[in-house]
């Protein structure tokens, strides 16, 4: 396995954990104020699927990557 392949594992796998943490985040609903005001949740939902397309996206990368 080359650099850039694990490299691109490596990515694939932090965002992967970022989007299960979002995921947690969603599931659990922790109040969070921010200046006073709820946060929304549509950033949370728009996080979990920015960060899973990254993490989709970045492995199929590194399986195609010449070996």
């Amino acid at each position: 396995m080359n650099s850039q392949v694990l490299g691109l594992r490596v990515a694939s796998i932090i965002f992967e954990l970022m989007s299960l943490a979002q995921l947690v985040r969603l599931v659990i609903q922790p109040e969070v104020l921010v200046a006073g005001h709820p946060d929304a949740s549509l950033a949370k939902r728009s996080a979990l699927v920015v960060l899973g397309g990254l993490c989709i996206w970045l492995w199929t990368l590194s399986r195609i990557a010449p070996r």
